[in-house]
C-alpha cells in the first residue's frame, strides 16, 4: 500500500526528532574533562544538590556531563526577556510590535543572554563543587574551573541548536521536547526508588498498599491533566455583512475558543526553575541551612517548607496570568474583531469588548492556575504524608504536568499535519 506524501513527511519529522533526542541523550552521558568518574559516582551529587534541575537535563547535571546545564539557561533567559518586555525596556516592547523581524531580534537576544547565564551558572557550579568536593577534579588549578565553565556553556549552545532544529524540522517545540526527554529518563529511577522503599526494604501489606496508592495517584493526575488541557471556553462572535463566496449575508455566527490553561506548562517550568536555582547554591555547602542566610534561603525556596510551598504556588499563579495575557492580548483581539466587522453579542465594540475579554481571560486563567497549582503540590503533600525517602515523587508530579502537556500539544501538531490536504488544479 502506497504511503501518502503527508504520511512520509510526518515519518521524516518523527525520525528527525528521534535522532536529535538520541544525540542529546548520548551527550548527557559524556563526562567533562578533568573529572574523576569514580569520585563523581561516590559523591552522588544528584541526590544531594541538584533536584529538579537535574531532572530537566535527565541526569546530565549530576553526571557532570558536557550537557550539564542543558536548556535550563535558555528557559531562565526567556523569563528575563519576557519580563523586560512589559514596559521596562521600551526597545524590547517595540520589537514585539515589529512582527517577524522583531521576533528574530528577541530570539537572538534571548540566546545571548542564555549563553551569558550559562557561563555564570557553570562557573559558580564548578567553583562550588570544587570547594566542597575536591576529589571530583583531577587537579587543583583555577584554569580547570574556567575551562569547565566554557565546556558547559558550549553544551548549552549545542542544546539550544538541537532545540531549534527540532522546532524547525521535527515535531513539537524543541525546548519542551528536550525537557520532556530528561524527565522521562528520570521516571524509571523514580519508580525504582519507590519500589525499593515500599516493596524491597519493607514488603509489608501497608507499604504495598501505599506503593499502589502512589501509582494510582500519578495515573489520576495524568487523566486530570489530559482533561483540563482539552477544556475550552468558547466566546460567541457574530460577523455583520461578512462576505461569503460572491454574496453578502446579514450575520454569520462563530466563536473564539480560549483554552482553560492557555499558559500550558510554562508556569510550572518557570516556577520550578526559579525555586531550584537558590536551592542548588546552598546545597553546594557554601551556606548552612541551620542558621543565617542559608536558613532563610532554604525556608523561602524549599517547596517542602511552609514559606517555600506558598511561594511556589504564588509563582505558578503569577506566571500563569503573565503568560496568558502575554499570549492573548484583549486589546489587540478587540481591534481585530472591530476590523473584521465582528462583535460579541451584548457587548459594544472597542473598549467594552477589550474589558469583557480581559475579565473572561482573568476568570479562565484563575481556574487554570488553580489546576496547575493543585497538580504541582499534591505530590509534595503526598511525599510528606508517606515520608518518602527521596524527592522523586515531588519531581514526578511536576514532571507529569510537563510531559502530558507537551504530549498533547505534539499530538495536536501531528493531527494537524495528518489532516493537511493537497489541492491541485487542472494545471500541475
Amino acid at each position: 500500500m502506497a504511503i501518502s506524501k503527508s504520511s512520509k513527511k510526518i515519518l521524516i519529522m518523527i525520525g528527525f526528532t528521534a535522532l536529535f533526542l538520541l544525540i542529546y541523550r548520548l551527550g548527557a552521558q559524556i563526562i567533562m574533562p578533568f573529572i574523576s568518574p569514580e569520585a563523581l559516582a561516590t559523591e552522588g551529587l544528584g541526590d544531594k544538590m541538584f533536584g529538579f534541575l537535574d531532572v530537566f537535563t535527565g541526569g546530565a547535571l549530576s553526571n557532570f556531563s558536557i550537557l550539564a546545564l542543558g536548556i535550563s539557561p535558555y528557559i531562565t533567559a526567556s523569563i528575563v526577556i519576557q519580563l523586560l518586555q512589559m514596559d521596562i525596556i521600551p526597545i524590547l516592547k517595540e520589537w514585539t510590535e515589529e512582527g517577524e523581524t522583531g521576533k528574530q531580534k528577541l530570539s537572538q537576544l534571548t540566546k545571548y543572554v542564555a549563553l551569558g547565564l550559562a557561563f555564570v551558572q557553570s562557573l559558580t557550579l564548578t567553583i562550588g563543587i570544587g570547594t566542597n568536593y575536591k576529589d571530583i577534579y583531577l587537579g587543583d588549578s583555577p584554569f580547570i574551573y574556567v575551562y569547565l565553565a566554557i565546556v558547559a556553556t558550549a553544551g548549552t549552545a549545542f542544546s539550544m541548536w538541537l532545540a531549534e532544529k527540532i522546532t524547525a524540522k521535527g515535531i513539537g517545540n524543541g525546548s519542551s521536547m528536550l525537557i520532556v526527554t530528561g524527565i522521562l529518563a528520570s521516571f524509571p529511577q523514580m519508580f525504582m526508588q519507590l519500589w525499593t522503599q515500599f516493596i524491597t526494604d519493607s514488603g509489608s501489606v501497608g507499604d504495598v498498599i501505599k506503593f499502589f496508592a502512589i501509582i494510582l495517584l500519578l495515573i489520576l493526575i495524568i487523566v486530570a491533566i489530559a482533561f483540563m488541557e482539552a477544556a475550552q471556553r468558547k466566546i460567541p462572535v457574530q460577523y455583520a455583512n461578512r462576505p461569503a463566496a460572491a454574496t453578502f449575508r446579514g450575520k454569520s455566527d462563530s466563536n473564539i475558543p480560549i483554552k482553560l490553561n492557555s499558559a500550558s506548562v510554562i508556569p510550572v517550568i518557570f516556577a520550578s526553575t526559579l525555586m531550584s536555582l537558590p536551592q542548588m547554591i546552598i546545597s553546594m555547602g557554601a551556606l548552612s541551612v541551620t542558621s543565617g542566610p542559608g536558613y532563610w534561603i532554604n525556608a523561602i525556596f524549599n517547596t517542602t517548607e511552609t514559606i517555600g510551598f506558598i511561594i511556589y504556588i504564588i509563582l505558578i499563579f503569577v506566571f500563569s496570568f503573565f503568560y496568558a495575557f502575554l499570549q492573548i492580548n484583549p486589546e489587540k483581539m478587540s481591534e481585530n474583531l472591530q476590523k473584521n466587522n465582528a462583535y460579541i453579542p451584548g457587548v459594544r465594540p472597542g473598549e467594552e469588548t477589550a474589558s469583557y475579554l480581559a475579565r473572561v481571560l482573568f476568570k479562565i486563567t484563575m481556574v487554570g492556575a488553580t489546576y496547575l497549582s493543585l497538580v504541582a503540590v499534591i505530590p509534595i503533600i503526598i511525599s510528606s504524608a508517606f515520608k518518602l525517602e527521596s524527592s522523586a515523587i515531588q519531581i514526578g508530579g511536576t514532571g507529569l504536568i510537563i510531559v502530558v502537556g507537551v504530549a498533547i500539544e505534539t499530538y495536536k501538531q501531528l493531527k494537524t499535519q495528518m489532516q493537511e490536504k493537497q489541492y491541485r488544479g487542472f494545471i500541475n
